[in-house]
């Protein structure tokens, strides 16, 4: 019989060994043999229940272990390799406790002792203090107010300008409309006509002012820029017809009408700020394509002498205040060409002996201007219509008398739809209204300041430049003089006073302006990808390098 190495054989051949000692007894033994197995039986049956107890005091992890050693001992495995595939195991084990989510159950019945959850109510024993309450309530509103986007947000959109130019022009327009009813009807009545005369006029003309903002928003900027020298020719030719005997008329010491037939007139003098606009505009840029505005004299010729020759037109028909739009006008472009300050400083001083000259030449000028800042009408009532302006304006209060319910406009004012529009509307539609008319022409500016600032195209730029410049100087001649700020200069309030060619002239301005946003709106959007042909085209952003396609073989 072979002994086998493991426990099992030797516990096996010893157990043999027993049964065949016990079989075949030696004589005079067998009660020791019998002792001496009884002993061993119970010694063996204190050490299994000592493993047993130290087994149980070690644990779970220790049981675990002990078939493995047992095991080990029984296969004849060296413990090396038992205690690898034991800690194998355990890694196993380990990792896929990890990847387990570990879920976290809360008792139901206890409560974190911090403050109550905005979704959650508090326990009606407790009760938050007022800066719990107002911190809960101030990010409540910030959550609500995450959302909506803010003024500056809106503002910085691109179609922000286009609209507010929209808005701003129709609103204006619709208003002067009303207004122009409101404050004619006297002087309409007094000279023979129907109560609704000027308001048909300005009507008709405002359809016709329309129709040009339609062209010119539609029109491309290209297509302006093509135009610019007819716009200019046509312009100086109208200038210079005004002074031919028989066709030019004379209105209140000033000719600077062509009558075209029946009781409507052109005034050739509001269609030369369009003229000198686009002409600078489009010059400058020519130039700063060519890198010549480095030079003072490419900057100045021949932009100065072309707008004092369109200056010289104008004032020898007597309308100062236009020749000082003009002026305005060729100033913002000289600046914003990037002119030096010693230029204008020469150019103010010019202008100014310029000025002083005219009104010393003539009285009613030199009258006007001592009416500024005037609260009496004086001995000989030369200063009427200012304070009469002035008294408009206190008697509409906060809301005014309401629409048709102006005094003024009863003899006081000679001119209530003209230069004293403003005035009237005071007095009909109170603080609240005159507030709401500065309102929009402060968005109509700031909105066409807006299409220059944001757009790398000089003509664009010097053109919003320009037509807002003439705008801007334009009602601030005309408010000021309302006002009792400025003289008194015949210039009508763009956009809202009667004055059929102002209007015209405004509306087709506007439409630049609308022309211009449109342009800037389909160039901050992403660039239109082409089919590919099989020839590499630009990108608007390359530089002009051939990108895309590859040469096909011959």
């Amino acid at each position: 019989m072979s002994v086998r190495r493991n426990g099992a054989g030797v516990a096996a051949g010893a157990g043999a060994g027993a049964v065949q000692r016990k079989a075949s007894p030696a004589p005079g033994k067998a009660p020791a043999r019998k002792v001496s197995s009884a002993a061993g039986k119970s010694t063996a049956t204190e050490k299994s229940s000592a493993r047993r107890a130290s087994s149980a005091a070690k644990g779970p992890a220790a049981s675990k272990n002990a078939p493995a050693s047992q095991k080990a001992q029984v296969s004849g495995k060296p413990a090396a390799s038992t205690k690898a595939a034991a800690s194998t195991k355990a890694q196993a084990s380990a990792k896929t406790a990890a990847t387990k989510p570990q879920v976290r159950k809360a008792s139901p019945g206890k409560a974190s002792p911090g403050k109550a959850s905005p979704g959650r109510k508090a326990s009606p024993g407790r009760k938050e203090s007022p800066a719990a309450k107002k911190s809960l309530a101030r990010k409540k509103s910030l959550v609500r107010r995450a959302g909506r986007p803010g003024v500056r947000e809106l503002w910085r959109r691109p179609g922000t300008p286009y609209l507010v130019l929209v808005g701003s022009c129709t609103l204006l327009t619709v208003f002067g409309l009303m207004m122009v009813f409101s404050a004619s009807q006297v002087q309409a009545l007094s000279h023979g006509h129907g109560s609704a005369f000027y308001f048909r006029k300005q009507l008709l003309a405002a359809a016709a002012g329309a129709v040009l903002l339609v062209a010119a928003m539609r029109a491309p900027v290209r297509l302006h820029r093509k135009a610019v020298y007819p716009v200019l020719g046509t312009a100086v030719v109208l200038l210079c017809l005004v002074q031919v005997p028989g066709l030019g008329q004379t209105v209140n010491g000033s000719t600077n009408w062509l009558s075209l037939g029946g009781s409507f007139q052109l005034q050739p003098s509001e269609f030369a700020k369009v003229a000198l606009v686009l002409w600078g505009a489009d010059l400058i840029a020519r130039k700063e394509s060519h890198r010549l505005l480095t030079s003072v004299r490419h900057l100045l010729l021949p932009l100065v002498p072309g707008a004092l020759l369109l200056l010289g037109l104008v004032l020898i028909g007597g309308d100062m205040g236009t020749a000082l739009i003009l002026c305005c006008v060729l100033f913002s472009l000289l600046w914003t060409a990037g002119t030096p300050a010693r230029v204008f400083g020469w150019a103010l001083a010019a202008a100014a002996l310029a000025c002083v000259a005219l009104v010393a030449t003539t009285a009613y000028r030199a009258a006007r201007l001592s009416c500024v800042g005037a609260v009496d009408p004086g001995p000989d009532d030369q200063c009427w219509q200012a304070v009469h302006g002035l008294y408009a304006f206190a008697d509409g209060g906060l809301f005014g008398r309401g629409l048709g319910a102006s005094m003024e406009k009863w003899g006081q004012l000679p001119e209530p739809h003209t230069d004293f529009v403003l005035a009237i509307t005071g007095e009909e539609t109170g603080l609240v209204g005159t507030l709401t008319v500065l309102a929009l022409y402060a968005l109509l500016l700031a909105a066409g300041l807006a299409v220059a600032a944001r757009t790398g195209d000089t003509f664009v730029r010097l053109t919003a430049v320009g037509v807002t410049t003439w705008i801007a100087a334009q009602s601030t001649i005309n408010i000021g003089g309302a006002l009792g700020l400025l003289p008194i200069s015949g210039v009508p309030l763009p956009l809202f006073s009667y004055g059929g060619s102002a209007l015209i002239a405004a509306l087709f301005g506007a439409g630049l302006l609308l022309s211009l946003a449109r342009s800037q709106g389909t160039t901050v959007t992403a660039p239109r990808r082409g089919k590919r042909t099989g020839r590499g085209g630009k990108s608007p952003g390359d530089g002009g390098r051939r990108t895309g396609g590859k040469r096909t073989a011959r």
